[in-house]
């Protein structure tokens, strides 16, 4: 399947119907009176989150959704038919941004069957009936139903997952997602092998980790170089990143400086989430040179170091080991925050 992060769709709720100007006429009732119904409402533009969708990609190919207008009222103080609602299920993470300056957001659809009404359908007008008074006993005017709303809009999605690999093209991260987790990506020796996000899932009993990988990072991709900015969209929402050094780089440091440049750049409170600091490819470079490497990355970062080899499967239980520490140790650092947050009531 394709995959796409972001499309533009028109919406259009559904208009009211219009109220009815009606008289009862029965035989042996010679003043019926008003009996003209109101019109219905029309159809609700509806959002649902949907765990079995995983991309945008539908939308390419159907980008306008227009509601049913609610139907007339009519004669016998019959309301007309409700409008049917149009139901828009997009994939979990999604994100509905406005056209017009393309960054307000104005929904945010982060859970399953999640459901969120967007645009409300207009009210159907009230009949003759509805206007009846002890001054007027036989009106003769009805309304008309209310126009539904429209808007242009953005989607874009934005992966939900744990944990973002992230670093410079060809450095190893499918490689590594395939080797931890139940992924199948693309794998190749060559730069820019991986063209969308990927996501795998590390299972330990009830514990689930989600990973992502975005596309090797280039310079200015805080700026939207390479579509820098939608690739980092998708680690926006991660808890931790787990930064992926090629230990075959010509300058670890640099690499590394690179990778901080970015995400830096681009905000968003990136540069503030843990790191785990990973060298891969630990089998192409000798033990010597690599224990210079990693002392060399330790007392720039000031952080430990982990070593890997998807190949030889070196240090794969060490970084799944020490993502599940990490993420119990975010998820109690939660839980504490919500238990001072927590006001105190009687």
């Amino acid at each position: 399947m394709q995959f796409l992060d972001q499309a533009k769709i028109y919406l259009q709720s559904g208009k009211g119907g219009n109220g009815c100007v009606s008289f009862r006429r029965e035989k042996y009732v010679e003043f019926g009176g008003p009996d003209g119904g109101a019109g219905g409402k029309g159809g609700d533009i509806i959002f649902e989150g949907s765990s079995s969708l995983n991309t945008l990609i539908d939308f390419r190919y159907k980008q306008h959704y227009k509601a049913r207008k609610g139907t007339d009222g009519s004669g016998k103080n019959c309301t007309g038919a409700r409008g049917e609602d149009i139901i828009i299920k997009v994939p979990i993470g999604t994100q509905i941004i406005s056209d017009i300056d393309k960054e307000s957001i104005l929904q945010d659809i982060t859970k399953d069957e999640e459901r969120v009404l967007f645009l409300k359908g207009g009210n159907g007008g009230f009949g003759n009936t509805h206007f009846k008074n002890s001054m007027e006993q036989a009106p003769r005017r009805a309304n008309p139903g209310l126009e539904g709303e429209e808007i242009w809009v953005w989607l874009r999605l934005k992966t939900l997952a744990d944990v973002g690999l992230l670093g410079l093209p060809n450095v190893g991260k499918s490689s590594l997602l395939s080797a931890i987790t139940n992924a199948k990506p693309k794998i190749g020796n060559y730069a820019y092998t991986t063209l969308t996000p990927q996501l795998g899932i590390i299972k330990n009993y009830d514990q689930e980790i989600v990973l992502a990988d975005i596309p090797g990072l280039i310079s200015d991709a805080h700026k939207g170089v390479g579509i820098g900015t939608r690739f980092l969209g998708h680690i926006e929402r991660c808890k931790i990143l787990l930064h992926v050094i090629d230990a075959d780089s010509e300058n670890h440091i640099k690499a590394y400086q690179s990778i901080m440049k970015e995400i830096k750049a681009y905000g968003k409170e990136l540069k503030d989430k843990k790191q785990i600091l990973v060298i891969s490819k630990a089998d192409l470079i000798e033990k010597k040179e690599l224990t210079k490497i990693i002392k060399k990355i330790e007392n720039y970062t000031k952080s430990s170091v982990i070593v890997s080899s998807s190949l030889n499967k070196e240090g794969l239980d060490t970084i799944i080991n020490t993502l599940y520490s990490c993420m119990n140790k975010h998820k109690e650092e939660n839980n504490n925050k919500e238990i001072k947050e927590k006001k105190w009531s009687p």
